[in-house]
């Protein structure tokens, strides 16, 4: 069992949701606001923090804002280039120092993140939602395995490698990412695994986060964690490619938060949360999940496996496989 911070930890943990925004399209900046997070989860006893979809080092808002489908266009090919350029490749030590303040804080982290990985060349992009345990180890990236609509033009498929949950005190815990939340069997995959608190990240929205996280948890009787970022129009820098058509094309909020939190019977814990950074705290009991699992188990006494069954592909999709010989 991974050890986490809780002195209670035959029934409760203590979770931060960290509804804040990216040092948009800027990694080290980025990362660097993310510690410090970290640094106030820990203040507050937090034996989990979660952060938004795509966090480091943003999610491509200038896609739906300046003609992003347009082919062999100048500005798009531009804006990837230094996306990639800012991306994160774990295999180069980018999230080494997050590492070291899970260990540190003895606290564990769900993040999302662009990924340029090395195994599929370092060129494209994934949308990944990293843990790292405790003991300041990455133990699964997951790559979102379909991105959306216009995130198509900028994100790579990905893979079911990362379908995996992992022991936080007396809970289960796995994620996904947005609308992968919508997709029955990639939940039903975590339930089938012994999840029972459920992390969905989000770019930040609150109309994304407020009917689906009470679905989730009443459909699974567990606790929901979503967590989203927050972009504002006054927030997008000046030194990115073509900043000023990004600004001139937006105002407000791109992204407004909606962070919440709702228990295993479907009720808020923590109601959805807009416009506004912040580090929200929540104590959970897993007592709560058992009382619930006692009318509804999806993966146990309410499932027939005898009927339907669930086949995952957790191979990592990879251009290469290279044979060795003698």
């Amino acid at each position: 069992m991974e050890p986490t911070k809780s002195t209670d930890l035959s029934e409760k943990i203590t979770i931060g949701l960290a509804q804040i925004s990216p040092v948009w399209l800027n990694r080290d900046k980025t990362i660097s606001k993310v510690a410090g997070y970290i640094q106030q989860a820990e203040e507050k006893d937090c034996d989990l923090v979660v952060f938004g979809e795509a966090l480091i080092p943003g999610y491509p808002f200038w896609v739906e804002l300046t003609d992003g489908a347009r082919f062999n266009n100048s500005v798009q090919k531009e804006l990837y280039a230094h996306y990639l350029d800012q991306a994160v490749q774990v295999e180069a030590g980018h999230l080494d120092s997050l590492c070291e303040a899970a260990e540190h804080h003895q606290m564990a982290i769900y993040l999302g993140i662009i990924e340029s990985p090395p195994d599929r060349g370092g060129h494209s992009l994934y949308c990944s939602l990293v843990y790292i345990n405790p003991k300041g180890e990455i133990r699964s990236i997951h790559r979102k395995m379909m991105p959306t609509y216009e995130e198509r033009l900028v994100w790579a498929i990905g893979d079911g490698h990362g379908l995996q949950v992992h022991p936080i005190g007396p809970f289960t815990v796995g994620g996904l990412n947005c609308w992968e939340n919508w997709m029955p069997l990639s939940r039903a995959a975590l339930y089938g695994l012994g999840e029972d608190l459920h992390v969905a990240v989000w770019p930040g929205s609150k109309r994304n986060t407020f009917d689906i996280t009470p679905i989730i948890a009443k459909e699974s009787r567990s606790y929901v964690a979503s967590v989203s970022g927050l972009l504002h129009n006054n927030d997008l820098p000046d030194d990115i490619p073509h900043s000023k058509l990004i600004k001139d094309s937006c105002e407000g909020y791109l992204a407004n938060g909606g962070s919440c939190l709702a228990g295993p019977d479907g009720e808020w814990v923590v109601e959805p949360l807009a416009g506004e950074e912040q580090l929200v705290v929540a104590r959970i009991n897993h007592q709560r999940v058992r009382e619930e699992r006692q009318n509804f188990d999806p993966a146990g006494h309410y499932s027939r496996p005898d009927v339907t069954r669930l086949i995952v592909n957790r191979k990592r999709q990879t251009l290469v496989e290279i044979i060795q010989g003698e």
